[in-house]
């Protein structure tokens, strides 16, 4: 076995030892690390340095992976311990009480009345599970896993983008020393890019969980099950301009959620294919490696900690991603804002129904979420700096348009019959010619993604049905 690059002759299929350390001395130098003196030592001290660095989960210290090692878990990201550093950031933006008695009580008063009214204007029937008032810290906790599952392809593309830049030319060809240097670099890089997007993840969620007043306002089902949730510690700072009575407005919040897990609840592919649509936008992203570039200016070896990598994360935040998006993307993406603005559009016709009825204060409550959703919604800032994903929320009261026009036209059972499968969906095209459509004189026209993202959701819904 050869233990350092100056070994006489190396073993047949190995790259050549002196070319590996002249290709290491220059990724050093491009990295702002110059390395003197023999590359054995540099690795040492490098090593040392890196100590400090445990691997997630494992409690072994971060090191390189020499040639020939079989690939690990090395540098993978440690999710618990990026739900607990969102928990941590969260706290730190203020109190945050558990829910007491009272607030338990005037939401389960406040969920009877909701779901009562709801019997009436909807087919779908009131979720099994009962209400529950949470926590910021509760939020993050039982939501964590649903966004570790889409922001997996960001951290791939993102350690994907570090190797390139630390090493452009690395190759599959083994005796090429770049192709080496990238795999003896590997754990090094993927926990770098753990902690640079871990710590972006922590910030983004603790954002979120201090301005959600629901378990689902985003739009998205990432709760564990159906189940009506309000975070009654953000209600009071998300509404407090409106002269209104709390208890109002607890009601009509309660109403727009209760409206949406019936909604997630009877149309069992909706959850998935969300997920499903984000996860493929997100495979798609191109890390904008000249943001690393800028951000990464280590000019002494002991100044790269873990606390200067956190500085790097927050140096990035907002400009890991390229500003272009692939046509493929273009078009997940327009699926994606159809898809969230007929959630939107239907649950925004089916409160205004019930609101309209029983609470004299409707107007001022509706318009005060079309504001919210306008200049405040609190999934735009998250998706945009984590995913680099661009949310417009323009299609909402066009989508709600579209199912009051066809309860005008079918009745609640025609409206809600059309969340029986994705094919019978209104596509952007519909929501520009809503009568149209539901005079059936629309035509469907295919996109190329349709069949990929198909087979996603099916895999998707095989996968929860193992897991059940």
């Amino acid at each position: 076995m050869n233990d350092g690059p100056h070994d006489s002759t190396p073993d047949s299929g190995q790259p050549d030892p002196d070319d590996m350390a002249e290709q290491f001395r220059k990724m050093m130098q491009q990295f702002g690390l110059p390395m003197q003196g023999d590359p054995a030592d540099f690795m040492s001290q490098l090593s040392q340095m890196l100590q400090g660095m445990s691997v997630p989960g494992t409690g072994a210290p971060v090191g390189f992976q020499a040639p020939g090692q079989q690939p690990g878990r090395a540098g993978a990201l440690d999710w618990n311990r990026i739900k607990d550093l969102a928990r941590h950031v969260a706290a730190t933006k203020g109190p945050d009480p558990t829910p007491g008695r009272g607030d338990r009580e005037a939401l389960l008063d406040a969920s009877r009345l909701a779901e009562n009214w709801l019997d009436q204007a909807c087919e779908f029937a009131q979720v099994a599970a009962q209400p529950e008032a949470w926590s910021r810290a509760e939020w993050i906790e039982n939501t964590f896993g649903a966004w570790q599952k889409v922001v997996e392809p960001v951290l791939t593309s993102l350690t994907s983008a570090m190797t390139n830049l630390l090493v452009p030319d690395s190759g599959e060809n083994p005796q090429d020393p770049m192709a080496a240097l990238g795999a003896m670099m590997g754990p090094v890089l993927r926990q770098m890019a753990s902690m640079l997007y871990g710590s972006q993840l922590a910030e983004g969620l603790a954002d979120l969980a201090v301005t959600t007043v629901s378990g689902t306002e985003i739009g998205l089902q990432v709760l564990p099950q159906a189940q009506v949730v309000l975070l009654p510690s953000n209600i009071a700072a998300a509404w407090n301009d409106l002269d209104l009575d709390p208890r109002d407005i607890e009601i009509y919040l309660v109403l727009r959620e209760a409206a949406r897990q019936r909604l997630f609840n009877a149309v069992g592919w909706l959850g998935p294919q969300l997920l499903a649509l984000v996860e493929h936008y997100a495979r798609g992203i191109r890390i904008d490696s000249s943001a690393i570039e800028d951000a990464v200016d280590v000019d002494d070896l002991s100044q790269l900690t873990p606390d200067k990598i956190q500085e790097l994360s927050r140096r990035l935040q907002g400009r890991l991603f390229e500003p272009t998006r692939t046509p493929e993307q273009e078009g997940v993406l327009s699926r994606l804002e159809t898809l969230l603005a007929l959630i939107e559009g239907w649950v925004d016709e089916v409160t205004s129904q019930v609101a309209g009825l029983w609470m004299p204060q409707h107007a001022q409550l509706e318009e005060a979420v079309r504001r919210r959703r306008a200049t405040s919604s609190p999934a735009e800032a998250f998706f945009s700096s984590l995913l680099g994903l661009q949310l417009s929320p323009r299609r909402v009261r066009d989508a709600a348009n579209l199912w009051a026009a066809l309860r005008d036209g079918r009745g609640t059972v025609g409206r809600d019959a059309v969340w029986h499968h994705p094919d019978l969906m209104p596509t952007a095209a519909d929501l520009d010619d809503p009568l149209g459509y539901v005079s059936g004189e629309s035509v469907h026209n295919g996109d190329e993604i349709t069949a990929d993202l198909d087979a996603e959701l099916e895999e998707l819904l095989r996968a929860e049905g193992e897991d059940d």
